[in-house]
């Protein structure tokens, strides 16, 4: 295993691990979050895969400047970590936000993707719109979030994550996530969640040139099922290769409330041809 730092512009540096070899799995975690939620799936995917995972900017060990969170600048990021390390053929997994960011990669950058997975992400948006009858406007959840945010981090993370439970989780794991979440400083937080909220990718969606695939929890609070049924079905319609799982008793966090169902459609899916 190694890790290293990748300068993406002037004075910004991502974070990225490299395990294994084979086929290229690049992993991304959702907003706030990092390599550290891919713990399982490193040491799963590991042993016949290479694996890498970026922390995007503002998150885990990855550079926090003032600004530079837009779609376009975040999907440059990850594109230069592609390109500085000649991967090609990659499977994306992209998890929440990071799914998003996945499907613009996707849509501007498909020579360098093999399939792109979204994990509890419509990819498309995370509001709602008249197009994506799905979610809540983006105005209200933002106002809600920075409010929060501004009022006491620390609390708002806490319930940001406890939020994205479908069963009360064990206090343990709740306690690290909040303090991965906490490597996040709030301008960070702001700008990606502006941005997670009020990126419209539907046309990148219908022009897709690689396989989809989508792993949702059947009971997400934050990412509904039927919006990911919506994706499928435009998909599909649009001429996309497109297949969806989702995992009953499980809401945003397939990776520790169903780890064997959620590994297993991983595996599935990353053993295609």
């Amino acid at each position: 295993m190694s890790s290293s730092f990748v300068e993406v512009e002037a004075g910004v540096r991502l974070h990225v691990q490299d395990f294994g070899a084979g086929p290229p799995v690049l992993l991304l975690a959702g907003l706030g979050l990092d390599h550290e939620v891919w713990d399982g799936q490193i040491r799963d995917l590991g042993r016949r895969h290479r694996v890498l995972t970026v922390d995007l900017r503002g998150t885990g060990y990855s550079d926090k400047p003032l600004e530079g969170y837009g779609m376009d600048r975040m999907v440059a990021d990850v594109a230069s970590v592609l390109v500085r390390l000649d991967l090609r053929e990659v499977s994306l997994v992209g998890y929440s936000f990071g799914g998003q960011i996945g499907l613009a990669l996707a849509a501007a950058h498909p020579e360098r993707l093999r399939r792109l997975i979204l994990v509890c992400s419509n990819g498309v948006r995370a509001s709602h719109s008249e197009a994506f009858p799905y979610g809540r406007p983006p105005e209200v959840s933002e106002k809600a979030a920075i409010r929060a945010e501004r009022a006491g981090r620390p609390a708002a993370r806490r319930a940001s994550v406890l939020r994205g439970f479908h069963r009360d989780p064990d206090p343990d794991l709740l306690d690290w996530l909040v303090r991965c979440q906490l490597r996040a400083p709030s301008w960070s937080i702001i700008e990606c969640f502006h941005t997670y909220l009020h990126t419209d990718l539907t046309a990148e969606l219908t022009a897709l040139r690689v396989p989809l695939r989508q792993v949702v929890g059947a009971q997400d609070p934050v990412t509904a099922i039927d919006g990911a049924q919506w994706v499928q079905q435009r998909a599909r319609d649009a001429g996309v290769d497109a297949r969806l799982v989702a995992i009953e008793d499980c809401g945003h966090f397939p990776m520790f409330e169903a780890p064997e169902q959620f590994d297993a459609a991983l595996s599935d899916f990353l053993g295609e041809c």
